[in-house]
């Protein structure tokens, strides 16, 4: 059995598409589906055409591997996408409760039983840094998000001498793709871009913000297919996986920024013509929004994963013709 929580969400939801056309089909699926105001439509419909093996509401499934039910069962990976990933989330002990102490319960779970255990953390821990190395001195969350994310990575580096099984954190950086249309005001900005594309013919985006002029606040977009290939990969579930344990908290991007110009303007090429309208910025976002990612993918690489990146304008391309916009 392949655990995967947050299995409903956005990059989720990808990670079991992907594993059925690896040809897995013994999937539990670990997810919250009770309505949230934070949404924009309901989750369950990111899994329409899945196969999978079993659903747990996140409660009852933390309740069991408490009480040990999950004793005995063969688990071949667990892949922790389940969070709260919104980073306008005020609520600290909600985020602890959600991002740091459930993950180190599954954390305690898969080491004692030795299963391969990857879990997303979150470029959002580099915050108003301009490096972006897994090392601490660049690491400075603007939100709660990113710190309760930091916790966890930190909690995890204190571990890693005596770690025995494979445990990889990936640091995810800016994804698109298919399956995030229920996330609202969180989805990506290419997601949001291509709505409005498509609705009005204009894309709106921030005025210059943070000593960056107008449609130059840069950004490393990831494929979500991509990133579900390397938490397989990670997770033992490739041929090519790696035969010996990982242990590593690493950045899960490409490694190339793009402005938010070039990406709007990739966008029209795709689906036609349109105009770049600039907006101000918005007062909730001053403190705590990232003008510029790249991520330094060296960690990654001395990890062994070795696969090349899904380039915008085909990732653009998947997606909407696996999600078309109307």
């Amino acid at each position: 059995m392949i655990i995967v929580t947050g299995g409903a969400g956005f990059i989720g939801s990808n990670l079991v598409q992907q594993l059925n056309r690896a040809g897995e089909r013994n999937i539990l699926v670990v997810d919250n589906l009770a309505p949230s105001p934070n949404l924009s439509g309901p989750k369950f419909l990111n899994l329409a055409g899945a196969e999978y093996a079993d659903y747990m509401d996140k409660r009852e499934f933390r309740a069991a591997l408490k009480s040990g039910d999950f004793e005995g069962a063969r688990v071949r990976a667990i892949l922790h996408q389940g969070a709260c990933s919104n980073t306008l989330e005020d609520d600290g002990r909600y985020m602890m409760d959600n991002n740091f102490t459930y993950s180190k319960e599954l954390l305690h779970f898969a080491l004692e039983h030795k299963i391969p255990f990857v879990y997303a953390s979150t470029a959002a821990v580099y915050g108003a840094s301009t490096e972006f190395k897994e090392v601490p001195a660049n690491e400075r969350p603007l939100n709660v998000y990113g710190y309760s994310k930091l916790v966890f990575d930190n909690y995890l580096r204190r571990l890693l001498p005596e770690i025995k099984s494979t445990v990889v954190g990936l640091r995810y950086f800016n994804v698109y793709g298919p399956r995030e249309q229920h996330k609202g005001r969180m989805a990506s900005v290419i997601h949001h871009f291509t709505r409005q594309l498509k609705d009005t013919g204009t894309i709106r985006m921030f005025e210059g913000s943070g000593g960056y002029d107008n449609g130059e606040q840069r950004r490393d977009f990831v494929f979500v297919k991509d990133l579900a290939h390397i938490n397989m990969f990670f997770g033992g579930l490739l041929p090519d996986s790696p035969r010996k344990p990982v242990h590593a908290i690493v950045n899960a991007g490409t490694g190339e920024a793009r402005t938010f110009k070039a990406v709007a303007e990739g966008l029209m090429q795709v689906h036609g013509p349109g105009r770049i309208e600039y907006i101000p910025f918005p007062g909730d976002l001053k403190s705590r929004y990232q003008h510029y990612t790249q991520a330094d993918i060296s960690g990654l690489r001395a990890a062994g994963y070795a696969a090349p990146f899904t380039v915008l304008k085909e990732g653009v391309r998947q997606t909407f013709a696996e999600e078309p916009v109307v």
